[in-house]
């Protein structure tokens, strides 16, 4: 990271350097592999993103570009929209809000698409793990069809070999005997154990890019190691939305922090924590500290 700044609507945006010229989390002077013809780039390309609920700027001109195969965390204070981030990444903002700018999905423009069309993309084009596991599953339905299902829709199996991988899935995320927890409805397992199921439903499609909101913050320290091993082993570009600093550090190596909907800076994961240059960012990580100095056997 240079240290270099932009100007943004006068706030300061410190972007990290990419070689070549190139922005590593704008994108900006970057080939991605894109039609040198149509201009059409490969990543997951966001511009300007706005959303407004009711009158009110949720998202104000978020832009930030995840490259195939690359992750990128997203930071920031509670209420900073983090998570409007990522359910406006999936076309999931609440109804009635305003959403303008751009989302590019190698390519593809998925604001304005209609939502039948935009639900194709979900699962194989773009998954997610959402932060509130109980509302991400359906209490109806047991957890091995659940996790079966992106496995028939996006890669073409039958229902049993579909249910073989959701076995194989719910071992890989540390599901205890997967092959009667498969059986299970959602509210027969702990806060943890849904917050697994989400996550293996989320990689069942082998979807190129996925959205991780808050992913581990169910999880105890041993099952959280777990999980992000299972994250750096997906070839998918990743968005990983985080409260924890320590998480972002072993996830990604660039980060964008948002403020007020707004991102108020960006680059490289490790100068972002050791010198911050947004009031936000050094608020971050300045509570991180804190935390640490008060946990048990933290350094005093």
């Amino acid at each position: 990271m240079t240290g270099a700044s932009s100007s943004t609507g006068g706030d300061r945006v410190t972007a990290a350097s990419g070689g070549a010229g190139a922005d590593p989390v704008t994108g900006a002077g970057r080939d991605t592999g894109g039609d040198p013809v149509t201009g059409a780039g490969r990543g997951l390309e966001v511009r300007d993103l706005t959303v407004r609920i009711a009158g009110r700027t949720i998202l104000d001109r978020v832009t930030f570009t995840v490259p195939p195969g690359r992750r990128l965390g997203v930071i920031g204070a509670s209420g900073s929209g983090k998570s409007m981030t990522a359910l406006a990444l999936m076309g999931l903002e609440p109804t009635g809000a305003a959403v303008s700018g751009s989302i590019r999905l190698d390519g593809t423009e998925l604001v304005g698409m209609p939502d039948r069309e935009r639900a194709r993309h979900r699962g194989s084009g773009i998954g997610m793990v959402f932060q509130e596991p109980g509302t991400a599953l359906d209490p109806l339905r047991r957890v091995g069809a659940q996790i079966a299902e992106p496995l028939r829709l996006h890669l073409g199996l039958d229902r049993r070999e579909a249910l073989r991988h959701a076995r194989s899935l719910a071992a890989d995320v540390g599901l205890p005997d997967p092959g009667s927890l498969l059986r299970q409805y959602p509210h027969q397992l702990s806060g943890g154990q849904r917050q697994r199921v989400c996550i293996a439903m989320a990689v069942a499609g082998d979807p190129a890019y996925l959205v991780a909101d808050e992913p581990t913050t169910a999880l105890d320290v041993t099952t959280e190691a777990r999980i992000l091993g299972l994250f750096e082993r997906q070839s998918a570009g990743m968005v990983f939305v985080t409260h924890d600093l320590a998480v972002l550090a072993r996830i990604t190596d660039t980060a964008v922090v948002l403020d007020a909907g707004r991102v108020v800076e960006q680059g490289s994961v490790a100068q972002l924590l050791s010198a911050p240059a947004h009031p936000a960012t050094a608020a971050l990580v300045a509570a991180a500290r804190a935390t640490v100095r008060r946990a048990p056997g933290g350094d005093r």
